[in-house]
């Protein structure tokens, strides 16, 4: 049952995550996908259905389950590699194998390219080295190719004007970054208060990030090469760690977050939290297959 808190922030079913991510909406279904990265799990909410709520098993250190062209056959990020999953048979097909030059890590950040390739991250599992990097993967070439290293925790990954925008969320730093045939070349790095996790686009360019640790969401206003904080949304939960639109207006706006790490996590510490804006948010990429 979901629940009101007050304000505008209502409480998405009774599932408390250690390390809920990749909040994705699905359109064609009017359903939101999240992962729990550390309990190995997919959950699937659909508001329109009595707020029903699905757990499904997925490999270990899954960090995203993403839209594909198929309906109904998602896109699924883990430590074994890239595989599709047929939803309704609850079938995996392998698609790459997990990259070579990445042994040691697991994958974090997740998201379709405009392009309908993927692009994920990989990081420690302990957060200590800089040995994270960005890949890419497309369906006619499933080698994975290695975009930038010697990364921290990347996080965040959004396209506008051309740019691509990321975070290392332990250097606490956004970076521009633009796409050259050997790879992602840095243009200019942002430095932020905080530790920036997962984000969201609003239809106007307007970057909303999670950070971790500090109860809230920061708004960014991006422009050219311009990145300037223009307001904060306080949460009741310690540790959100991203967030995306969905709803039928694409207003609503869903938020993972996480108790891991928590020595005393309060009741709200793990849920998805759901606010209706007056922003519009941009429908959600698939994998092109």
């Amino acid at each position: 049952m979901n629940q009101a808190i007050g304000g505008n922030v209502e409480v998405i079913g009774n599932y408390r995550a250690q390390l809920g991510e990749t909040p994705v909406w699905c359109s064609h279904s009017d359903s939101l996908l999240w992962v729990d990265i550390l309990q190995n799990r997919l959950l699937r909410y659909w508001p329109n259905q009595a707020g029903c709520v699905h757990v499904h098993p997925m490999p270990v250190f899954t960090s995203a389950v993403l839209l594909t062209t198929q309906p109904e056959t998602f896109l699924v990020v883990s430590q074994s590699g890239i595989s599709l999953y047929n939803y309704l048979n609850q079938e995996f097909s392998p698609l790459c194998a997990w990259p070579e030059d990445a042994a040691g890590t697991r994958p974090n950040e997740a998201a379709i390219a405009p392009d309908g390739s993927l692009w994920f991250s990989t990081m420690d599992p302990a957060a200590q080295k800089a040995i994270g990097s960005w890949y890419r993967v497309s369906r006619s070439s499933s080698t994975p190719q290695r975009l930038l290293g010697g990364l921290l925790v990347p996080n965040t990954l959004q396209w506008i004007d051309g740019n691509i925008w990321f975070a290392d969320s332990l250097r606490h730093t956004f970076y521009r970054a633009t796409l050259q045939p050997d790879g992602l070349r840095i243009e200019q790095e942002y430095s932020v208060t905080g530790i920036p996790d997962g984000s969201t686009l609003t239809s106007k360019g307007e970057l909303i990030n999670a950070c971790w640790g500090s109860s809230c969401l920061t708004n960014y206003q991006i422009s050219g090469d311009e990145m300037a904080a223009t307001g904060q949304l306080t949460l009741p939960v310690s540790q959100p760690s991203s967030c995306t639109f969905g709803g039928a207006n694409l207003s609503d706006l869903y938020i993972t977050s996480a108790r891991d790490g928590l020595a005393v996590p309060v009741a709200l510490d793990g849920a998805v939290l759901k606010i209706t804006t007056t922003h519009a948010g941009i429908p959600a990429r698939k994998f092109r297959l």
